[in-house]
């Protein structure tokens, strides 16, 4: 348990109350020591230095532990447990309580008047955090309160889940969208991935997953199958539609390849060497890279020595298990594959064919013979609980000469709907230390806007049940790119990692320790926007951070195709735009404990007491996070017409979550008049409806104005082509609705089942 890394001063405190006092560390002089000339250890090294030189110390970095140091402030770095145990007992220190896996204690000791702060480690990992600490420290002015501490991962691994667009010919499952195709140049770009694993190792982050239908073509060189490798970087001229396929079939499209643009001049070689280059970077911030695939996909492969996608295709199998075997050897810092019983797999085939035996064949001796040449070698292997059973898994891969982990969707694709979503429940027994899962964590709710609430992600990170039980996890979503941002109009896009820094901080930092104070965060926020009390800004973007998930648990759609709340939407081929008459038949979120709005009319007429929540009360829940939201944004600068500083921009996205949340506030409780209307014909319930749509059509103009201003309309690989702004005219649809509606339309029909989705 990390024991106050940074305790504050009361007056400290006031600060973040007042926003009036601000202690500043005494800006002389640092020395920055390292006990090895590691990667990880320089890299923490050169991060305080940076940090130290920005807030104008002079410095010095050594790569020895030197006791004679002069300097005001002296920071020893030690990343072995002999060391730190002779340093500790030498300089009367109290052992680290923990020398496991990136685990670190800060010692501090005072000398007359210099500070000599240890961070003392078992491994390099431990060694760069507690280093990283420290540079945070220096940079909201918080060193002179550093006090000792003991600090160990509360989870140990925390993924970004990347869908990465490689190329044209090898796409990932959102190719099929602005935001991939925009990205396809970034992902070749050294400084890209740079700043991205910066990003990451800042905030903990120690799992890069990069997701794809099939990377190899784009990734490596197969002696047995040469004319597989893939030279140069391919886009399409075409526009894409929102006709594709949600199972990856057929994205490579003959006409997307008759009008092709090469963005960049590059051999497989090169390729290679590129990716080498980035997994290596990753390395040495304590980040490992696995690469994810859904199957069977040939896409760059197809056609060629007789490949293609059919699961009995002996040539397949051959060429399959040589894609991976390359893709092991050739990258000596990839941790491990990931893969999928699905989406293009035929569950009816039997024997040699079937489905987990398939990926034993392909992947399993792949690794295997990948091994042969590094017996020595962990690579992990992640089974996704997708469209198969344990003893399936099991069977198949008894001979996986190394750690095998599943891989279970923890909130479905909305991580943003409740803090303890029960879909795992189901699974928990199937689970052990021994069988460990892995969290996939979907964020197909928030695509445009900055979030922040500090309770929300500390309570979902501290409701993971057994976390004994869980190897980690990867958080991202499928219905959007986290490259760089193309959604804001402007000139600038920064990293996705970068524009909603704060809920990234958030969640990386929290899943490492979720005890971490709230000061740490404010004091952050206080820095990045000096200009301002920090309480004014994170009141009001804290209540708009949860009108997301107050609606997602009512307006429930469990995969991303299903739901986006950004727009009221799902894909055309289920609802598309939700209407007044869709609520009424919602079924709210399995353990949301709300109740659904038609059922809740119909006890209400018969007086029954319901132990569920109303769906009147979660719209007045909407609405009171709206009206907190829009009262704290008057408390601040206006936010300027046209600009697009990052605070501007901050503004306009807590005013337009509060706009949304009275536009979803108001249809909810037209929903409720019209269920009551429909079931027992009251007009004064029709009037109720009519009024409360005509609120929402106003809700919703502010909110497509503020929305309009700050971003563009996009096409979505999962729910087609959204433009807030156009969308008022289904608004207006509902009025039109409610007033020709005739009571006894609905035919109410639950439709939940209690099935268990994951199979012994």
């Amino acid at each position: 348990m990390r024991i106050n890394i940074i305790r504050l001063l009361p007056t400290t405190l006031l600060f973040f109350i007042t926003g009036f006092q601000q202690i500043v560390a005494q800006k002389t002089s640092i020395n920055i020591q390292i006990n090895t000339n590691s990667p990880q250890l320089l890299y923490a090294g050169n991060q305080v230095s940076k940090a130290a030189k920005a807030e104008k110390y002079t410095v010095i970095q050594t790569d020895s532990l030197n006791n004679s140091a002069g300097e005001n402030i002296v920071l020893k770095i030690i990343s072995d447990s002999i060391s730190c145990i002779r340093i500790a007992k030498a300089e009367n220190l109290a052992l680290p309580s923990n020398f496991g896996w990136q685990s670190y204690a800060v010692r501090v000791k005072k000398k007359g008047n210099q500070k000599i702060i240890y961070i003392l480690a078992g491994d390099q990992t431990g060694a760069m955090y507690g280093g990283l600490d420290i540079a945070e420290a220096i940079h909201i002015h918080t060193i002179n309160a550093i006090t000792n501490s003991d600090n160990k991962p509360y989870l140990e691994r925390r993924g970004i889940k990347f869908n990465i667009p490689l190329d044209l010919r090898t796409p990932s499952y959102t190719d099929p969208s602005d935001a991939a195709q925009q990205n396809i140049p970034n992902v070749w770009e050294k400084s890209f991935w740079e700043i991205y694993l910066d990003e990451m190792v800042v905030n903990r982050y120690n799992v890069l997953s990069l997701w794809s239908l099939h990377p190899f073509p784009s990734m490596v060189k197969i002696p047995e199958y040469p004319e597989v490798a893939l030279n140069d970087v391919w886009r399409t001229k075409e526009k894409f539609d929102d006709g594709y396929s949600h199972n990856g079939l057929n994205f490579v499209r003959p006409n997307l390849l008759k009008n092709v643009e090469i963005i960049k001049k590059m051999s497989i070689d090169e390729k290679i060497s590129f990716w080498k280059s980035v997994m290596q970077m990753a390395n040495d911030r304590g980040i490992e890279v696995y690469i994810f695939t859904w199957n069977i996909f040939t896409n760059g492969a197809d056609g060629k020595y007789g490949i293609t996608d059919k699961q009995d295709n002996d040539t397949t199998i051959a060429y399959f298990r040589a894609a991976v075997r390359e893709m092991v050897n050739t990258y000596p810092h990839l941790s491990g594959i990931g893969i999928t019983a699905g989406e293009a797999m035929n569950g009816k085939l039997k024997g040699d064919y079937a489905n987990e035996k398939w990926l034993w064949r392909t992947y399993g001796e792949g690794i295997r013979d990948a091994l042969k040449k590094e017996p020595g070698r962990q690579f992990r292997l992640i089974h996704r609980f997708h469209q198969t059973s344990l003893s399936e898994i099991k069977d198949a891969f008894h001979d996986y000469p190394g750690p095998i982990d599943l891989s279970l969707k923890y909130a479905i694709a909305h991580m943003y709907s409740i803090t303890n979503p029960p879909f795992i429940d189901a699974a928990m027994p199937l689970l052990s230390q021994q069988t460990k899962s892995w969290l996939t964590i979907r964020n197909d709710d928030i695509y445009s806007f900055r979030w922040a609430n500090n309770n929300f992600a500390r309570e979902f990170i501290k409701d993971i049940p057994q976390p004994e039980k869980i190897a980690g996890y990867y958080m991202g979503p499928d219905g959007y790119n986290w490259g760089r941002d193309y959604l804001t109009k402007g000139s600038e896009h920064p990293l996705i990692l970068q524009k909603q820094w704060y809920s990234f901080m958030l969640w990386g930092r929290l899943s490492y320790d979720p005890n971490l104070p709230d000061e740490l965060f404010f004091k952050t926020l206080q820095t990045h926007f000096p200009s301002l009390m920090v309480q004014k800004l994170y009141k009001p973007w804290a209540a708009a951070s949860m009108i997301f998930p107050w609606i997602t648990r009512y307006v429930w759609g469990d995969i991303d195709l299903k739901w986006f709340p950004e727009a009221n939407i799902s894909h055309p081929t289920h609802k598309g735009f939700f209407t007044v008459a869709d609520y009424i038949e919602r079924e709210p979120m399995p353990g949301s404990n709300i109740r659904n709005i038609y059922l809740w009319a119909k006890y209400q007429h018969e007086g029954k007491l319901d132990s569920l929540q109303s769906p009147m009360a979660v719209a007045d829940t909407l609405a009171r996070l709206s009206a907190e939201a829009l009262s704290g944004l008057k408390e601040l600068p206006a936010r300027k017409p046209g600009s697009f500083t990052e605070l501007d921009q901050t503004f306009g996205d807590i005013e337009a979550f509060a706009h949304i949340g009275n536009y979803y506030a108001a249809k909810m409780k037209a929903a409720c008049s019209l269920a009551q209307f429909d079931q027992f014909g009251n007009e004064a319930d029709r009037k109720k409806v009519i009024n409360y749509l005509i609120q929402a059509r106003g809700y919703w103009a502010q909110y497509a104005k503020v929305y309009g201003s700050l971003y563009q309309p996009a096409l979505y690989n999962r729910v087609g082509f959204v433009d807030i702004p156009a969308l008022i005219s289904k608004v207006e649809a509902d009025i039109v609705i409610a007033k020709e509606w005739k009571p006894g339309t609905i035919h109410y029909q639950p439709k939940y089942t209690t099935e268990s989705p994951f199979r012994k």
